[in-house]
């Protein structure tokens, strides 16, 4: 459920595929939503129910129950240290060792009014020394953790959770856009050397960054394509969807071309800004081998790739995905990877039924850091 668009898509799991087959899809435009939150609950429960059904039709499959993605301002990633002292009497170190060290780093978090939705441990320290491979059968004293949280309102977060129940839909888990997109977009070589993946929505655009094939870092910036198609009509005084045809880079005959590639570098600039900013704290401007990847609707803006290179100092290419192999369909356009990439989440985590079912099997946690979203439902 984007800012500007909500997508549905309802997928088939068969035996021995690697990708899930899609066999439903809907689309509607989002209305009651604004910077990735509810402002109205029964305008977005509106939007889901149209877009949820052209998928049942489609499908031929009534709807109960999704998994739902979540973007937005207040979502964000937060890293917390903790540990805990061994307990087995010979030292051993376990996993129940491992679940209590990562406790104590949601102990140390800040959680005013936040929600964590999902957890990645990111390293384990045994008596100081980094633990490379599995943790079972070493021996020490203390265990020390690190760990990355993916947080978000909760407010933000309940009032989604209960535009989509009031839509006929159950929530089975809610899912950072990031993590769903980055399953079906980026390779493993890709995460292990150090990338960014930026999806620039409607009205925000999201920075993700992956090291050592893990996720280290989620950033939102309050900046999205809507910005730079408002600057377009401002700029040449044209409606909203004139502008926007001119942005995808339609009718450029009757304008200004040098005009209009100033007004669409000038938000692009400051998009770019605010990801070198985000960047430099976490140390890594210039220093991702495989660059950035762009998705989303905004990622189809004219200069964005070849701009980006020259301000960020990084590769820059499109997101693509290899789901449908040589298939013509509209869900190869980019912005519908985020609704793709929920089908294929929690791969470790999941099975899949003789019949194709997905079946769900979260891993429970000896904590609270365990996302639950039960407990938001009204």
């Amino acid at each position: 459920m984007g800012s500007s668009t909500t997508r549905v898509v309802v997928g088939e799991f068969l035996k021995g595929e690697k990708n899930p087959k899609v066999i439903g899809e809907g689309i509607s435009p989002t209305l009651g939503m604004r910077h990735g939150y509810v402002v109205n609950e029964e305008l977005v429960a509106n939007s889901i129910k149209t877009a949820t059904l052209q998928a049942e039709k489609t499908s031929g499959i009534k709807i109960k129950k999704a998994f739902i993605s979540l973007s937005g301002t207040t979502m964000r990633s937060e890293i917390s240290s903790g540990g805990t002292i061994i307990s087995k009497a010979d030292g051993e170190a376990t996993n129940l060792d491992a679940n209590k060290a990562l406790e104590d780093c949601e102990n140390n978090l800040n959680l005013t009014n936040r929600k964590i939705v999902r957890m990645y441990p990111l390293s384990f320290r045994l008596d100081g020394k980094e633990i490379l491979g599995r943790l079972d059968g070493l021996r020490g004293t203390k265990l020390e953790a690190k760990a990355l949280f993916i947080t978000y309102n909760i407010a933000h977060l309940e009032d989604l959770v209960s535009a989509v129940a009031e839509a006929g839909i159950e929530t089975i888990d809610a899912i950072a856009s990031p993590v769903a997109i980055a399953n079906i977009v980026l390779s493993e070589k890709q995460k292990i050397v150090g990338v960014a993946l930026v999806n620039i929505g409607d009205q925000t655009t999201s920075l993700s960054v992956f090291e050592n094939g893990l996720l280290v870092s989620i950033n939102t910036i309050p900046i999205g394509a809507s910005d730079i198609t408002n600057d377009i009509a401002l700029g040449f005084r044209i409606t909203l969807e004139q502008a926007e045809d001119l942005k995808l880079g339609n009718g450029t005959e009757e304008f200004s071309k040098k005009k209009l590639e100033e007004i669409i570098e000038a938000r692009l600039c400051d998009i770019f800004e605010s990801i070198e900013t985000n960047l430099k704290k976490i140390k890594r401007a210039e220093l991702l081998p495989a660059g950035i990847v762009f998705v989303g609707g905004g990622a189809n803006t004219p200069l964005l790739t070849e701009l980006s290179k020259s301000i960020l100092k990084l590769p820059a290419s499109l997101g693509t995905t290899e789901m449908f192999g040589n298939s013509k369909t509209r869900l190869r356009e980019i912005s519908w990877f985020t609704a793709l990439g929920l089908l294929t989440l929690d791969k470790d985590e999941t099975r899949y039924g003789d019949d194709g079912t997905l079946v769900n099997m979260f891993r429970e946690l000896k904590n609270s850091i365990k996302s639950s979203i039960k407990q938001l439902m009204p």
